[in-house]
């Protein structure tokens, strides 16, 4: 993978709605600004219930994207990033279809995982209670099957999704045809999608394991044998992240867009700082995402305290809330249909009441700090909150999960905030520095000092978190318009 700015969009919401747009962007008008893409979920259907997360047919690109040629075609001239979708599959895939058809009887019986797989001798409440869930309501769902007969199966997010058992071999050998596709089409790095739900254990969390540890470990040794990088998604706490990153070739930094929030909202650095100071350094940094602005990222969980405390996450989720002026909470928690009830769904710019001065503060220190950034396609386009999406829909991600058509593409791309995020990008890709060395320095509370040093270059910033402004020398030289680079 280049150390360089990464595009994360859906191939379907931008332009032509198809993966030539995200060819011909990035070798167009995002020329130099971008280094590749990660394309989210292009399987069949791309549109199922849990937007391509539950593939139908995981094997094959949904035609009306294009096909395997088109994701090569993108690989030849920058790095692809493509979904692993590990936890589970489609109720409407064939293997599952099959399953209900003939039972025990199918070939891909072993494939599904019930309840009496982990817990032979029944589940008792105490049961239930230990185990980590992304909602409120039980992870299984009652399945009738041909005959009449019922099964429990787990479905960890939606009773659409159903899980699969990771420790059958025919789950695995799914998973390396999977696998094997993504190679043979270029892709450079696979992002492990809901890694830490894939093994089920009797008497624990069933979430992010020692068994657990040794599947990512196990399933990133055969992503590397064929010749790409795995890059796992963990949504928990930051200890568990930090964890998971010496197993992996890179992991997400979910801690970094609460904290840049938080301090920009706050004036106050400290938390921002001391994350600083020990976060993976194999990292795929980010602001926003296809999901929401997560919050279980930095708080406490039973035993471990967590980067904020509560009183401070309640005052960051209010924050936000009030900055979008209620309209994130008009899409977050109970309020919209949501899978995860620990995130606010959330633009990253409406997030910071639209203060494009203050979102470019953020943006510069997720391109300083250690890790390769990804810039998702809203917050390329400094989008504010598609409240029309989400009346229409009543799904609260969709308030960050815009269509844009090649018009509104071109209008945006003239914006003042995107050209000198766009200029932003070009000079973090091609500057020297970056194949150096981090260091953070010291400060007042709402103080933040951060530069990269290598022999080819040096790059300092200063930021003031209480007025929420920059200044950035580059080879000694100070940076006074993005335009100029």
């Amino acid at each position: 993978m280049r150390n360089g700015v990464q595009l994360i969009t859906y191939a379907d919401r931008l332009g032509m709605g198809d993966l030539a747009t995200i060819r011909d962007l990035l070798s167009g008008l995002l020329a130099g600004a971008f280094t590749g893409a990660h394309i989210l979920p292009f399987f069949t259907p791309f549109d199922g219930a849990d937007a391509g997360f539950d593939p139908v047919d995981h094997l094959a690109v949904d035609p009306r994207l294009g096909d395997w040629s088109n994701v090569a075609e993108i690989a030849a001239t920058g790095d692809v990033t493509a979904d692993l979708i590990v936890n589970h599959i489609s109720v409407e895939s064939a293997q599952f279809r099959d399953f209900l058809a003939r039972g025990d009887d199918s070939p891909h019986a072993e494939m599904f995982l019930e309840t009496g797989d982990v817990f032979a001798g029944g589940i008792t409440e105490e049961d239930l209670g230990r185990i980590y869930r992304p909602r409120p309501t039980e992870p299984f769902t009652e399945m009738t099957l041909a005959d009449g007969s019922t099964r429990r199966m787990w479905t960890t997010f939606t009773p659409q999704q159903v899980d699969l058992n990771v420790g059958s071999p025919r789950a695995r050998e799914y998973l390396s045809e999977v696998l094997g596709l993504l190679a043979g089409a270029g892709v450079n790095q696979v992002r492990v999608d809901a890694a830490g739900y894939a093994v089920k254990t009797a008497g624990t969390s069933c979430f992010m394991t020692a068994e657990t540890l040794t599947f990512i470990e196990e399933l990133c040794g055969e992503i590397r044998r064929l010749g790409m990088s795995p890059l796992l998604e963990i949504h928990s706490h930051h200890e568990d992240q930090i964890a998971a990153a010496a197993l992996s070739g890179r992991v997400y930094d979910f801690a970094l867009p609460p904290l840049v929030l938080h301090t920009l909202h706050s004036g106050d650095a400290q938390a921002l700082r001391r994350w600083l100071k020990k976060a993976p350094r194999n990292a795929v940094t980010v602001l926003d995402t296809h999901d929401g602005i997560g919050i279980v990222d930095v708080g406490p969980d039973k035993t471990r305290p967590g980067l904020l405390t509560p009183d401070q996450i309640d005052d960051l989720i209010e924050a936000i809330h009030a900055a979008s002026g209620g309209q994130s909470r008009l899409a977050t928690g109970e309020a919209a249909s949501n899978l995860d009830l620990y995130q606010v769904n959330c633009t990253y710019f409406s997030a910071l009441g639209g203060d494009e001065d203050r979102y470019l503060t953020a943006r510069l220190i997720q391109f300083l700090s250690p890790g390769a950034p990804q810039v998702y396609y809203a917050g390329l386009l400094a989008a504010k909150n598609d409240m029309e999406l989400l009346a229409e829909t009543g799904v609260g991600r969709d308030i960050n999960r815009p269509y844009v058509s090649a018009a509104q593409i071109a209008e945006r791309l003239e914006a003042p905030v995107v050209r000198r995020l766009l200029a932003m990008a070009r000079w973090r890709n091609r500057h020297p520095a970056f194949d150096g060395r981090f260091h953070l320095g010291g400060g007042g509370d709402s103080e933040l000092h951060m530069a990269w040093r290598s022999p080819a270059g040096l790059v300092e910033a200063r930021f003031d978190l209480a007025a929420g402004t920059f200044a950035v020398d580059s080879d000694g030289r100070r940076i006074a318009d993005w335009d100029e680079f």
